[in-house]
């Protein structure tokens, strides 16, 4: 897949694309349902004329709601890296990334489609979920893009809401709604994944390791809170070209019982020995096990840890029903 963070300028091969358009926040079940229709019909066009077009994503950094909201609270499901990698896991050969600012959300509807997707991408086909909105003061949406596709001679596909077994909609705002009430599995079921947690292994308090449960440590920067407790997760160790993953257990949270103020995420890999500092650790969260509580001493943590781990484990084991493995 090939990234570009701009519109213009581009070489042939990034020109004439079949455009999938969003935010793709979580690049959910859903999204992947506007982003399998994009890549088939780049393949309807080959089937049409004997040359295939290029699929594209085209979505934008950083998420408006960051723009417009001087202090939003923490919501985003994938931040920028994720989502790239999640796009590319489905196969699209292009990733076009348009920076999100003041300047840029003064442009109108007609001028995104008129500059940006046909002067600038020159695109052969725009593919857009039911519910995106676009341009100035949220004024563009499917049925403006079907009327410009006529004026400017591209194709245009809306893609109609995509519902779960449980008649739930795949979308952002359930997931999140799911994550903060504890029920990652559920979440998992919508995002075909377990949600995770990535970034570098920060320096900690160091108590873990004199209780026997050394952790690596996460901040949650701008991810999406979830319910504060502890989880069965799984981890994966960043290592170059792949990722090893281990099965461990997590508190997210403030660390009540040491008077912890900004919620953290720390980990404990099973059998597992080494050292984590700096490395880039991926943390999906498997399923909920409690909440985050205060005890009265390390006696009492410590075992409520062991109780907690050995629950994880049984969770996590490969025969264990409903247990979601790591796939990515």
């Amino acid at each position: 897949m090939l990234l570009f963070r701009h519109h213009t300028g581009l070489s042939e091969r990034a020109r004439g694309a079949v455009a999938a358009l969003g935010n793709f926040d979580g690049v959910h079940l859903g999204h992947a349902a506007v982003i399998e229709a994009t890549k088939t019909i780049a393949s309807e066009y080959a089937g049409r004329t004997g040359v295939r077009p290029p699929s594209a994503v085209l979505t934008f950094e950083p998420h408006p709601r960051m723009v417009f909201q001087s202090d939003p609270p923490s919501f985003r499901l994938t931040p920028f890296r994720i989502k790239a990698r999640q796009i590319q896991a489905l196969g699209i050969d292009l990733l076009f990334v348009l920076r999100f600012d003041r300047d840029f959300s003064l442009i109108t509807a007609e001028e995104f489609v008129a500059d940006i997707l046909v002067k600038g991408l020159g695109v052969a086909h725009v593919v857009a979920g039911y519910d995106f909105v676009f341009g100035h003061k949220r004024r563009g949406n499917a049925a403006l893009l079907h009327d410009m596709s006529v004026r400017h001679g591209f194709g245009f596909t809306e893609v109609q809401p995509v519902a779960s077994s449980h008649a739930t909609i795949y979308s952002s705002t359930a997931i999140r709604e799911l994550l903060i009430a504890g029920k990652p599995a559920d979440a998992a079921l919508l995002l075909g994944r377990p949600w995770e947690i990535e970034g570098r292994v920060q320096q900690g308090d160091k108590r873990g390791r004199t209780i026997g449960f050394p952790t690596a440590n996460l901040r949650l920067g701008t991810y999406l809170q979830p319910a504060l407790g502890v989880y069965a997760v799984r981890a994966g160790i960043d290592r170059g070209a792949a990722t090893t993953w281990h099965d461990g257990v997590a508190n997210l949270g403030r660390r009540p019982t040491f008077a912890g103020t900004e919620p953290r995420l720390e980990v404990h890999l099973f059998d597992f020995a080494g050292d984590l500092y700096g490395r880039h650790l991926r943390v999906q969260l498997v399923e909920f096990l409690r909440p985050e509580r205060r005890f009265t001493g390390i006696d009492e943590l410590k075992k409520q840890i062991a109780l907690d781990a050995d629950a994880a484990r049984r969770l996590l084991r490969p025969d264990a029903a409903g247990a979601l493995r790591a796939t990515q």
